[in-house]
């Protein structure tokens, strides 16, 4: 075994926080420099470990990008998850989805967080096996949402509306809006973007107009993130 150089077996505990050490070295790194100037040797030298070692655990570097979003979506996804339990109105929640996901620092993701998504959807699109995993990170992200809505339709708060279609196009609306978001575009900033991203859910889900949550806090520029891609 590669890691286990004096011959005696990590206990599981060890395997995982060596795992998730490695994770969040190729996170940051990735964020850093990008997917095509990170190393593994560089991932493993940040990490305190071998090369072989990080090979062991995920075999390819395109295997290392998609296992380090995911690791760096877990947060996120935490915070979604508080999110949904914290409320039950459908408005609240659509805006917090639109908050987390537009408005750099409102959750405490890996820092670079869109730059590994702009990674990922550059390898997916020559890479067979990295498409295959972008499928499965976005089948999370529009379940998440589509989840809300049919809550909403089954508790009876807003009309009957197909959840599943819904959460395809508003997911591809926030990514979008996001993107420029991390890119920092001058027309599109927070403010803008969160507006646009209501105003479509509003209509598409028949909600009174205007946010009833807490006041957007802009402040921060660049699912974006502190440091941007």
């Amino acid at each position: 075994m590669a890691g286990n150089q004096a011959g005696v077996a990590a206990s599981p505990n060890i395997v995982d926080q060596r795992r998730d050490t490695m994770l969040a070295s190729a996170a940051k790194l990735i964020a850093e420099r990008g997917f095509s100037d990170t190393r593994i040797t560089d991932v493993a030298k940040r990490a305190g470990a071998s090369p072989s070692l990080v090979i062991y655990y995920f075999g390819t570097k395109d295997k290392l990008l998609t296992e380090a979003l995911r690791y760096s979506e877990d947060a996120f996804y935490r915070a979604c998850a508080d999110m949904l339990a914290g409320t039950t109105d459908v408005r609240q929640r659509i805006e917090r989805f639109v908050t987390l996901t537009c408005v750099p620092g409102a959750v405490d993701e890996q820092a670079g967080a869109w730059g590994l998504w702009f990674d990922l959807w550059a390898q997916a699109f020559r890479h067979p096996l990295v498409a295959k995993d972008r499928i499965e990170l976005d089948r999370r992200w529009r379940s998440t949402i589509a989840s809300v809505v049919a809550e909403a339709v089954a508790a009876k708060e807003i009309s009957k509306v197909d959840a599943e279609a819904f959460a395809l196009a508003w997911a591809a609306l926030l990514d979008g809006l996001a993107i420029q978001v991390a890119l920092e575009d001058p027309v599109v900033t927070p403010e803008r973007a969160v507006d646009i991203a209501m105003s479509f859910a509003e209509q598409a889900l028949g909600l009174p107009p205007g946010r009833n949550g807490p006041p957007v806090d802009t402040s921060h520029r660049g699912r974006a993130s502190d440091a941007g891609p």
